[in-house]
């Protein structure tokens, strides 16, 4: 059986911040961005998950910073304004993806109330879009520069408390 990871990643939608622990230190805090319609875990709510999850998977090794991710994989293209003005309504998912699988069944695991199935991450996402306040779709959104620090801290496995 491998050794329970010592990392949790705490995110406090109140605050919008998200602070990665080890052990009893804090390691390091970020502004990020979750969900315009706050807390929820039902299908199709566009709210963001609350309680326990886990990474699942860290997606994006290797990619460039503003990489364009569609489905999980990178498109090729570098995000920048002449892309933005050409999608002008598409939720951008940048540089990096943290995907989320929920913890408690009944709450964000099975069902109606799946996070993985939601498709649930920790994204990258264009610079100009405003951290510190709800504005996401549910998935949790972070500075590139932050998911890129980020990403370089975790492991699939690794504890992530929404709340």
């Amino acid at each position: 059986m491998a050794p329970i990871s010592p990392r949790v990643l705490y995110i406090d939608t109140e605050r919008q911040e998200l602070t990665l622990r080890e052990g009893q230190a804090t390691r390091r805090s970020w502004p990020v961005s979750t969900s315009a319609k706050g807390l929820g875990c039902r299908n199709g709510s566009f709210q963001t998950p609350y309680g326990w999850h886990r990474i699942r998977a860290c997606i994006g090794a290797g990619q460039a910073k503003n990489a364009v991710f569609i489905g999980r994989r990178p498109t090729g293209e570098i995000y920048n304004q002449c892309l933005a003005d050409a999608h002008p309504n598409r939720d951008w998912i940048l540089t990096r993806i943290l995907w989320l699988c929920g913890e408690e069944v009944g709450i964000n695991r099975g069902g109606d109330l799946d996070s993985q199935r939601r498709y649930i991450y920790i994204h990258g996402t264009p610079d100009s879009e405003p951290m510190g306040t709800p504005n996401s779709h549910g998935c949790i959104r972070m500075r590139n520069d932050d998911i890129l620090a980020l990403f370089e801290w975790v492991r699939p496995g690794d504890k992530v408390l929404i709340s």
